[in-house]
């Protein structure tokens, strides 16, 4: 049928059976610009000289367009209650529709066709909008819709993904002894023991603790998640600026919120914990961003050492630091993170005494490099180290991450998703 002219193949598919208007014009959408297949084989079929056919009686869709209200309506139904500005339909055919679109592409082939399940997806979009409140500014989104329906074509099941809603922000952390996320209990693995007075967690709380659930009412969410830009040690405050996260709210039904109502939560129930700042909304994208984000920290450290040292020993010890560093993955995490070495930059390193056997300095340096083994040495696993220079044993007491210095990148992609947001 090469070189067919449309009012041609027309005649040839309405000849082979009774054929409704949709499915007669899916196999010319890309004729008509402007034109709904409804309209496009609406006007083929009076070209041709077909008489008007039901959806109930084609033999293409076998009734499925005259279902779609039905589907719609109870699509409609399941996002009562749900905030959102997109959203998307797709079908999961039946296997009478996919033999059927199969032999249409093979006994009645057309450069212009297109499958009879995507003029679904694009009716059950159609008749959706309309069942909407009034006033209501939705519109699809074929990449990442806040709502995605499935409507199985064989049993008529319709299922409703909600897309998880995510704000960017920074979190302070101004105490010790705090992890992250949730460290479930080493003894029962998270199950509830005695040790760990049947709580099944390691640690009473936990960053993501004191800052989700603030997020978790305001959005009405299911669950969640805190995506850090890397993590401090527990025994470790993060100070200054901050360290940059992205909270992760599932399955919300609201997605505009109140960012300033929520901090001003977070930082009063946390108790001087831990502190919020800079919120704002983001997208799914900005979380790989975050979490890939290899920034420049600045850190200090109390230091003891076995023997009393000199100033001036000490300040060129430091000074022998900045520059590459060679360091084997640190014994204490070797169990959990594949045993490299790796090389690390120190920018800055600077110090002073505060008795013959205690420093506190200060390290400038590249994301990635770990600065309890910079100072110890880690049984030779890190070198050069402050232990190794100084030529007798080392150990940080106490840490604090001073500053994140985040690039440029992560700032812009916190700036387009805030933009993003703002004009859906």
């Amino acid at each position: 049928m090469a070189g067919m002219e449309p009012l041609e193949l027309a005649r040839r598919l309405l000849s082979a059976g009774p054929i409704c208007d949709r499915c007669l014009g899916t196999r010319f959408a890309r004729l008509g610009h402007g034109l709904s297949a409804a309209e496009r084989g609406q006007l083929l079929r009076a070209a041709a000289g077909g008489v008007e056919v039901n959806s109930e009686d084609c033999w293409v869709c076998g009734g499925l367009f005259s279902k779609v209200p039905e589907w719609a309506r109870r699509a409609a139904e399941l996002a009562q209650g749900y905030e959102h500005a997109t959203f998307l339909f797709g079908v999961h055919p039946s296997p009478r529709l996919e033999a059927v679109q199969e032999f249409l592409d093979e006994r009645f082939p057309s450069p212009w066709a297109e499958p009879v399940r995507r003029e679904l997806n694009r009716e059950l979009g159609r008749q959706y909008e309309r069942l909407l409140p009034e006033g209501s500014e939705v519109s699809v989104d074929f990449h990442r819709p806040d709502l995605q329906f499935i409507v199985d074509l064989e049993t008529g099941k319709i299922t409703m993904k909600v897309a998880s809603a995510f704000f960017f922000g920074r979190y302070r952390k101004l105490v010790r002894g705090i992890p992250q996320t949730h460290w479930p209990c080493r003894a029962c693995r998270g199950r509830g023991c005695e040790r760990c007075n049947f709580t099944g967690k390691q640690y009473p709380t936990s960053v993501e603790e004191l800052i989700l659930p603030a997020f978790l009412e305001a959005c009405q969410g299911e669950g969640g998640h805190l995506h850090g830009a890397g993590r401090e040690d527990i025994d470790a405050r993060m100070l200054g600026r901050g360290r940059p996260f992205v909270v992760e709210v599932k399955a919300p039904r609201r997605r505009t919120v109140d960012l300033e109502e929520i901090a001003a939560r977070i930082n009063e129930e946390a108790g001087g914990k831990v502190e919020v700042l800079d919120l704002r909304p983001a997208t799914a994208d900005l979380v790989k961003k975050v979490k890939d984000l290899h920034a420049d920290k600045r850190y200090r450290a109390r230091v003891t050492l076995e023997r009393p040292v000199s100033e001036e020993a000490l300040r060129e010890a430091l000074a022998g630091l900045v520059g590459e560093i060679k360091q084997r993955t640190p014994i204490r995490v070797r169990h959990r993170r594949a045993d490299l070495v790796r090389r690390r930059r120190v920018h800055q390193a600077t110090g002073k005494l505060l008795s013959p056997t205690e420093a506190e300095v200060e390290f400038l340096c590249e994301g990635g490099l770990y600065v309890k083994e910079l100072v110890s040495g880690d049984e030779g696993g890190t070198h050069p180290s402050l232990a190794e220079l100084l030529g007798i044993p080392a150990r940080v007491t106490e840490l604090d991450v001073l500053e994140v210095l985040d690039n440029l990148r992560l700032r812009e992609a916190s700036l387009s998703c805030e933009e993003d947001n703002a004009h859906r």
